[in-house]
């Protein structure tokens, strides 16, 4: 008796699995096709939950950077995305060959006149893939530092040194020169420049110099900073202190700092900072009217 009402219960489950909910053409779409399309989308969402967690445990683990997680993660999202529109569609009884060769000439006139926007579009995935630029980069582009916070298919996010967040084409990053500040060593080499007047001390000004920048926080002791003395120039004895640093996003705050302290030593130990100067030499000229004297008058 059981199991006859429990076949029964199966039969109208199935029936009502089977019901045709719309038709167009030779095709139906059933109820069942809905669970199917619903099974798609949270299997989907289960893949990317997981993917996440292994790559973020990847990252964990030193296996991976964060932007190589960031980068691998976008790259599998659109994956999953694009298998599973394909499904949908194909679960809803769409002809993908059909919308395909139909839509192809709309497609080439949209292409021509996209043609930037397709640019951005193929420039974002040449990053994803590539991985010559991350999240967390530090990054320089068309003279403005910034650090990238997401790169996406047609646009990447950046934050500048004042806070304010950008949007870039990816196309401008693929296609300009960019300097990529993050490399694979941790410091990089900066530089401070500074002359001092001619006849100064410049063992004491190189013994200044060093001292400075060992005493700030953000210069790293390995490599020590280097002094060089670049020149003799017009006005004034050239020197360069050449230093290493991790924080690069804020280097200019560091440079700061140091030509303040540079600049207070300088006034401690009287060593001058000259300013541009030219000395004018002038020649005189004989008198206008002394020579109007002295040239013969015509008499006739």
């Amino acid at each position: 008796m059981a199991s006859s009402r429990w076949s029964e219960a199966l039969d109208k489950i199935g029936s009502l699995l089977k019901s045709p909910v719309v038709s167009f053409g030779d095709k139906t779409i059933y109820v069942y096709d809905f669970f199917i399309v619903f099974f798609i989308i949270v299997s989907a969402y289960l893949i990317l939950r997981w993917l996440k967690k292994l790559l973020t445990a990847g990252q964990k683990a030193n296996k991976i950077t964060i932007g190589q997680e960031y980068a691998y993660f976008q790259l599998g999202k659109y994956v999953v995305f694009l298998i599973a529109t394909i499904l949908v569609l194909n679960t809803f009884k769409v002809n993908l060959s059909i919308l395909i060769i139909g839509s192809s000439a709309a497609l080439v006139a949209l292409a021509l006149g996209l043609q930037h926007l397709f640019n951005d579009l193929v420039s974002g995935f040449f990053l994803l893939f590539e991985g010559t630029v991350r999240v967390g980069d530090i990054i320089e582009v068309e003279g403005m530092v910034c650090r990238v916070q997401e790169i996406g298919i047609r646009t990447s996010k950046v934050k500048k040194r004042d806070g304010i967040s950008l949007v870039i084409p990816n196309g401008k990053i693929i296609s300009n020169s960019v300097i990529n500040w993050t490399t694979d060593s941790s410091i990089t080499r900066f530089t401070v420049k500074v002359g001092v007047a001619y006849g100064s001390d410049v063992q004491k000004v190189r013994d200044i110099l060093l001292a400075c920048a060992e005493r700030h926080n953000e210069v790293v002791r390995s490599p020590k900073p280097l002094c060089r003395f670049k020149d003799f120039g017009n006005s004034s004895l050239d020197f360069e202190l050449l230093f290493w640093s991790k924080n690069r996003f804020r280097i200019e705050d560091v440079q700061s700092d140091l030509r303040f302290l540079i600049n207070s030593e300088f006034n401690k130990n009287n060593i001058r900072i000259p300013f541009p100067q030219h000395d004018v030499h002038i020649i005189p000229q004989p008198d206008i009217r002394e020579s109007l004297a002295d040239k013969p008058r015509n008499t006739n």
